[in-house]
């Protein structure tokens, strides 16, 4: 094995621990974190609360936050046509506007996926054009 180059400590690609942190293990400041809390937590939970009560609203932000966390992207039950050619993906954004107007997914839903469907398409475009170059390049 050859020595690594002044100034890394180890070759391009491999770092010191090949196996990475154990399963479970914890950061030092959260353990740290969690001795210091060891105990009081339910106090300080309850005290937030009360605080929420009686019209704190940072308190209050923080326990809706923790009771009502940001949503998600979630999974979206619906199958999109098969893309392999341009008609196809007419026929997938048909068929996403027909699912927003039949109310099986939001226009957010549908927005999201007709961006995969736009990305397909521009693959598409851009293969075409480079098969095109090539055929002009190799003529000339």
């Amino acid at each position: 094995m050859t020595t690594p180059p002044r100034g890394k400590a180890f070759p391009k690609g491999r770092g010191g621990n090949p196996s990475g942190r154990p399963k479970g293990a914890r950061n030092k400041a959260l353990v740290a974190l969690d001795a210091l809390l060891d105990g009081e937590g339910e106090v300080i939970v309850k005290k937030a609360i009360e605080l929420a009560k009686d019209g704190d609203t940072v308190a209050l932000r923080l326990c809706l936050e923790r009771l009502i966390p940001p949503r998600k992207d979630r999974p979206v039950a619906f199958t999109l046509p098969k893309l392999e050619t341009p008609a196809d993906a007419v026929k997938a954004s048909a068929a996403l506007l027909e699912a927003v107007a039949g109310g099986d997914l939001t226009p957010s839903e549908a927005a999201e996926l007709q961006k995969l469907v736009d990305g397909f398409t521009q693959a598409i475009h851009v293969h075409d054009i480079d098969a095109r170059l090539r055929r002009l390049e190799g003529d000339q």
